[in-house]
C-alpha cells in the first residue's frame, strides 16, 4: 500500500476523510520527512503506518471546525507536528511554526514550498522569547504543543501566546490526569482554565493519549514566561 492509501484507511478509522490533494500533500510531507531524517534527527518513527497514525492522525485529533480563518501558533513544532498536518487539513487556518532549532525550520520551509502551502510561516525563537515578543504575545486564537514537557511547564510556554478568549490545546500521553492535577495551579496563574481532557484512541493503538483544552480567560501576568530554563527548573505552582 502507498502512504496515501495507508493514511486514507487509518484516517477513516479515526473519523477523518481526505481530499486527493490532501493525500498527495501528506504523502510528499512523509517523503521529505524520511529523506531529511537520514541526515537530521527529526523523528524516531519512519515506518509508513506508524508515521500515518502516530504523527499525521495524532496531530489531526486536535482539529476543530472552528479553526477555519483563525490563527494558530505551534510551539516547539519540531518536524511540524501538529501544525503542518492541521494546515494541510484546514487551508483557511493561519499557522505559525515556532522552534528554537534553525535546521528544523529550514526543513519545514522546504515542506511549505514543496506542498505549495500559503498562510503558514516559520519563526526561529525559543518559546520563552516568543511569549515576551509583542509580535506574538497574546496574538493567537489557538496555541498547540505536542512537546514532552509536563503541562505545568508547557502552559508557561504556550498560554502567554494565546489571546484572551483563545485556547491552548496540549496533545498529551498516558500520564495526562496526573499532569492536570499538578498543572492546575500554573494554568490559573497564567490566565487559563482547563476546559476538558478528552482521552483519544489512535487506530490500532491503546496507549492512553488525551487532548487537553485550556481556555485563556484573562491576560497572562507580565512576568511570564520567565527567562529560558527557569520554567523547567522551577515549575509554576509546584509544591
Amino acid at each position: 500500500m502507498t502512504f496515501a492509501e495507508i493514511l486514507a484507511e487509518k484516517g477513516a478509522e479515526a473519523g477523518l476523510s481526505f481530499t486527493p490533494l490532501q493525500l498527495e500533500q501528506f504523502s510528499r510531507y512523509y517523503e521529505l520527512l524520511v529523506e531529511t531524517n537520514k541526515v537530521m534527527n527529526l523523528t524516531a518513527i519512519t515506518e509508513p503506518e506508524e508515521v500515518a497514525v502516530k504523527h499525521m492522525v495524532d496531530s489531526l485529533l486536535a482539529y476543530e471546525a472552528e479553526m477555519a480563518g483563525k490563527t494558530l501558533a505551534d510551539v516547539g513544532t519540531g518536524a511540524g507536528f501538529p501544525g503542518v498536518p492541521l494546515k494541510i487539513y484546514c487551508l483557511e487556518l493561519k499557522v505559525t511554526l515556532i522552534d528554537s532549532l534553525g535546521k528544523r525550520l529550514r526543513f519545514l520551509q522546504q515542506v511549505i514550498e514543496e506542498l505549495g502551502l500559503k498562510g503558514i510561516r516559520c519563526e526561529h525563537l525559543r518559546a520563552e522569547d516568543a511569549g515576551r515578543d509583542k509580535k506574538h504575545r497574546e496574538k493567537y486564537d489557538y496555541v498547540t504543543a505536542r512537546a514532552v514537557a509536563r503541562l505545568s511547564v508547557l502552559s508557561e510556554y504556550c498560554l502567554p501566546l494565546a489571546k484572551k478568549g483563545g485556547q491552548f490545546i496540549a496533545l498529551k500521553g498516558s500520564k495526562f490526569a496526573e499532569e492536570i492535577t499538578e498543572g492546575e495551579a500554573a494554568v490559573k496563574i497564567l490566565g487559563g482554565k482547563i476546559l476538558s481532557a478528552e482521552p483519544v484512541k489512535l487506530p490500532g493503538l491503546d496507549d492512553g493519549r488525551a487532548i487537553i483544552k485550556i481556555a485563556k480567560i484573562k491576560s497572562t501576568p507580565a512576568q511570564y514566561p520567565r527567562k529560558a530554563g527557569t520554567p523547567e527548573k522551577q515549575p509554576l505552582g509546584a509544591k
